[in-house]
């Protein structure tokens, strides 16, 4: 069972994405023959086109499964549940979920991985510090102004590269199967610290400028984004920045045994990169 195991794919779903292609360049690194899951793969897979689902999941044995755009998105239930159902009986034995930390609506797609009947990990995760420069913050802080619809609630801000360990981990490792991991970093922080430390590692100002949620959404429309991402943005920062994740896990250390990244090195070592300008 272990040769052939060895010989089988590990798929990584959102394989090009913040998380994704950070785990399959770890597999890749270890000699882990890896599938990446994406419309632009060799393989394409699509989550809005089942057709693609069969053929990605050939000769798979394990899976990191990242939904896009989020779990919270309407159908996304219907959609987890029936690629991992699929998954499972094409024959995979381990499964590690991408979850949304207080994010109840998230629920019932990890009950339904955890009774699939295989291996399971579920990660759940808030606020990436990639965000700021990897995502749709990037801009606005290479601007100097970061409008948002946030006030001084604090976020345990996550490392994607951590992610990325735990879930290699959880993926080829031992003893992780059934436990489910909440990540965070080190330390809680507001928006406006959060930015704060990115000010200061790049030596420019940067601002955070504080809007209502209306403000937030019609900024948004007035720069063409579409209705869709309006409406997940939106909820993403009023309904998880009430509170409900200004807490510290030890997810991070249960899982490899090692402290969390710090923002701050973080900062340090993007601003180093030259991503967001400043000296």
């Amino acid at each position: 069972m272990t040769d052939q195991r060895k010989q089988r794919h590990t798929l990584v779903l959102g394989g090009t994405g913040k998380t994704g292609r950070r785990i399959v360049a770890r597999l890749r690194d270890q000699g882990v023959p890896v599938r990446v899951g994406s419309r632009t793969a060799r393989q394409p897979f699509d989550w809005t086109d089942p057709a693609t689902w069969a053929p990605t999941l050939r000769d798979v044995n394990a899976v990191y499964l990242s939904y896009h755009p989020d779990l919270a998105e309407p159908g996304a239930l219907k959609t987890v549940a029936a690629f991992t159902d699929l998954a499972v009986a094409a024959g995979v034995s381990r499964l590690v979920l991408l979850s949304g930390r207080g994010e109840e609506i998230a629920r019932s797609a990890e009950e339904h991985v955890q009774a699939a009947g295989v291996e399971w990990t579920v990660l759940r995760s808030s606020w990436f510090n990639q965000n700021f420069s990897e995502d749709y913050l990037l801009e606005p802080v290479r601007g100097g102004e970061v409008v948002l619809p946030v006030g001084a609630v604090p976020e345990p801000f996550v490392d994607a590269d951590d992610i990325a360990d735990v879930a290699v981990a959880a993926l080829t490792g031992h003893g992780h199967a059934g436990q489910l991991y909440e990540l965070t970093g080190p330390r809680l922080l507001t928006f406006g610290e959060a930015i704060a430390d990115i000010a200061t590692s790049t030596g420019r100002t940067i601002e955070l400028v504080q809007v209502s949620s209306t403000e937030y959404a019609d900024g948004l429309a007035a720069a063409g984004v579409p209705a869709g991402t309006i409406e997940l943005l939106t909820y993403l920062f009023t309904t998880l920045l009430d509170g409900r994740n200004a807490r510290l896990s030890d997810g991070v250390t249960r899982a490899l045994g090692r402290p969390p990244r710090d923002f701050a090195d973080y900062a340090t070592s993007t601003a180093a990169t030259g991503v967001w300008g400043g000296a």
